[in-house]
């Protein structure tokens, strides 16, 4: 059975908006929150970025029922992984089981805030794989001494934990990154709803939870919800390795100068039809999803709520 979320948009509105719609999504009947962690919005018009931990731990004590969890963080370059061991482990403490920590390689566009390197794919697979054992390892409640390839700790012992560590999902969008999920998570997150990914991670031994999202904007009009869509998310068609590589959100903004309108929201249903949703969603259940989560873009999340309860919820 597919388990169905709400995505707390962090590049589109302020922490105490996105915890109001976290109560509102527990309480029209989702499964499972994602809520984006960056350091930056992917352009300018999106006009937002809050601290995800701070918006998780007001998330977690106004809600009840409702899993939750990263979407997703990079765990290998702007924080230390045995930082982010404590944040998750005291984020798993306030939600109880309540709690999964989605991590990926990320992009350039959070990571460099810091003045470091921005590696190529290959060795942030192999930094993720080192940072997930670092938390697994601080996660046990040991003292933990590390000296590996990318990161050391020393003299470090996370004593305030939650009962279990929390499901570590990995994103993936390639073989490789595939691979790395299976082996070292619990499992897969991705976007597409390609049924061949799902079977390679499987093929590779994978197990767990398989995320999926689906992108879309309710609108009074489609016309409108097109609008929306090219005004503040037009980075949705940003192609391939530029997504992962651009720097800032100048630089997404440049890019996307080349985005029409009609390429913008052509891979995403828009307006008030319930029709086009209902037939992405069920292409994620056919690819073997279990878990879905819906990004409602733009202002109007009350609406998408009221559209969701009425028009969709009836015909899951």
């Amino acid at each position: 059975m597919t388990s169905w979320g709400y995505t707390l948009s962090s590049e589109e509105h302020p922490p105490e908006a996105l915890v109001r719609f976290a109560q509102r999504a527990e309480a029209v009947g989702f499964d499972f929150l994602t809520v984006s962690d960056h350091y930056h919005p992917w352009v300018g018009a999106q006009g937002q970025s809050p601290f995800v931990w701070t918006t998780l731990g007001a998330v977690a004590a106004t809600t009840t029922r409702i899993r939750a969890g990263t979407g997703v963080t990079c765990p290998i370059l702007r924080i230390h992984p045995a930082i982010l061991a404590q944040a998750a482990a005291t984020t798993a403490r306030l939600f109880g089981d309540r709690f999964f920590f989605g991590v990926g390689t990320g992009e350039n566009l959070n990571e460099h805030v810091t003045g470091l390197r921005w590696p190529v794919i290959e060795q942030r697979l192999d930094m993720l794989r080192e940072a997930i054992t670092v938390m697994r390892q601080l996660w046990e409640g040991d003292s933990v001494d590390f000296f590996g390839t990318h990161y050391t700790v020393e003299n470090a012992r996370i004593y305030t934990r939650p009962e279990s560590p929390p499901p570590v999902i990995v994103s993936a969008f390639g073989q490789k990154s595939v691979q790395l999920a299976a082996e070292v998570g619990d499992g897969l997150w991705s976007v597409p709803p390609s049924g061949e990914l799902l079977q390679q991670y499987a093929d590779a031994g994978g197990k767990g939870m398989r995320v999926g999202q689906v992108s879309l904007c309710w609108a009074a009009t489609e016309d409108e919800a097109r609008d929306t869509v090219y005004e503040i998310w037009p980075n949705s068609a940003v192609p391939g390795q530029l997504s992962q590589d651009l720097p800032t959100p100048s630089h997404f903004e440049q890019a996307t100068q080349l985005v029409t309108r009609e390429k913008a929201s052509e891979s995403m249903p828009c307006g008030p039809d319930p029709e086009p949703v209902l037939e992405q969603l069920r292409e994620y259940e056919e690819a073997g999803y279990d878990h879905v989560h819906v990004h409602q873009i733009g202002p109007d999340q009350d609406g998408f709520f009221t559209f969701w309860e009425k028009e969709i919820i009836p015909r899951l």
